[in-house]
């Protein structure tokens, strides 16, 4: 077995070091204007210049991370500090919310409709502050930390849509990032203020989205959690539950809480069984828990982010249960994984098939794919095989 981890080990180091990680610095990086171009098509071509908050601030964190993690290599902290400087300039309006998107200069485009664009700039800033020791990089993502604590009740505030009062729902999509946010923040967080925000996540995403009987992370649920019928109250986002269900299992880990990691990888395996294709393969995007038509149009999509999440969520769960069940749903998600998304010809991942498996857009990145998922995703995998090696 241990074979097979060195041969893992191996193939993962190379995708990130040799393959992801050269892409995002040939194709991506904007020295003119500061920050990153993230729309390219297959071959790293720019076809548009606009950059969107979330993934000009995820684009930093990985770089950062890199540097913090990996090696202290002065070229990723410069890739890092050129999308900083930018994001500090532009990023913000006057009161210190995060827009969603800028045109190439910075001009503001989409307004700070957004709690995720507060979240990524925290994570980012607090990865660029620990690699460069910069005190107002600390500052940045201290500040928009307790923005997403301020907005987390509202997290669109006055650009929310719904009306107010007739069907209050929560989105499990708050609690499970502010639990991963707080650990990444977590050198900069008092142990008295950062525990019991934990505590507070870790509780809501397993009692109040996880649906006890039939062990499915649900999407959206009543403020009291309990489940709403209704097309949000249906929805099942596998990709959503499995990563929630990885930031647990890394929560519990640390915590040294076994039951906790056994319960979140139970979720994982339940919801890779709802959520696989059994005619084609691959892990669906969105399903209805009930079965009905879901209201998503993309629902059948197989979707890079997905099955990196899985990958992650597999890897970890097996290391640290050595459940044979864990192992085996990793080798038939990293068969699908490695033979449809990775692109042999010109690096990187592709991010959208059909149901079918074929490729549905054949661009590297754009408005919601960028440098994140593959090279999180492949670091971390890396991280686990060696770790069983």
């Amino acid at each position: 077995m241990s074979q097979d981890f060195q041969h893992l080990v191996k193939l993962y180091k190379n995708a990130l070091i040799q393959d992801a990680i050269p892409f995002w610095e040939k194709h991506s990086l904007d020295w003119e204007q500061g920050g990153y171009f993230t729309c390219l098509d297959r071959e790293g071509k720019v076809y548009d210049t606009d950059k969107f908050i979330w993934l000009q601030n995820r684009q930093l964190w990985t770089f950062a991370m890199l540097y913090n993690q990996l090696e202290k290599r002065e070229d990723w902290l410069q890739i890092a500090q050129n999308g900083a400087n930018f994001l500090s300039q532009y990023g913000r309006d006057a009161d210190g919310n995060w827009y969603f998107a800028l045109n190439r200069a910075g001009r503001p485009l989409v307004q700070p409709y957004n709690i995720f664009s507060d979240c990524f700039a925290a994570m980012a800033f607090s990865q660029y502050a620990l690699a460069s020791d910069e005190t107002w990089a600390k500052e940045v993502a201290l500040q928009a930390y307790n923005n997403v604590l301020c907005r987390q009740e509202s997290p669109k505030g006055k650009y929310n849509k719904t009306y107010p009062g007739t069907r209050p729902l929560k989105t499990l999509a708050i609690p499970m990032i502010l639990a991963n946010l707080s650990l990444e923040m977590s050198w900069l967080l008092p142990s008295d203020r950062l525990e019991p925000i934990i505590d507070i996540t870790v509780q809501e995403v397993m009692t109040n989205f996880l649906h006890q009987e039939r062990g499915l992370m649900y999407e959206n649920v009543a403020l009291d959690g309990s489940p709403v019928d209704c097309f949000e109250g249906r929805l099942i986002n596998p990709g959503h539950g499995i990563e929630a269900m990885w930031f647990m299992i890394d929560i519990a880990h640390r915590r040294r809480n076994i039951k906790l990691i056994n319960q979140a990888v139970d979720v994982v395996l339940n919801i890779l069984k709802f959520g696989w294709d059994e005619e084609y393969g691959g892990i669906y995007y969105f399903l209805d828990a009930e079965g009905y038509p879901p209201q998503q149009l993309e629902w059948d999509q197989k979707l890079w982010w997905v099955h990196l999440e899985s990958l992650v969520a597999l890897a970890m769960g097996y290391r640290l249960t050595k459940r044979e069940e864990c192992w085996q749903w990793y080798q038939k998600v990293h068969d699908y994984a490695w033979s449809h998304f990775a692109d042999a010809q010109h690096g990187e991942w592709f991010g959208y098939l059909n149901r079918r498996g074929e490729v549905l857009l054949n661009l590297k990145g754009g408005k919601w794919k960028g440098c994140f998922h593959v090279p999180r995703a492949l670091y971390l995998c890396w991280q686990q095989f060696e770790a069983m090696s």
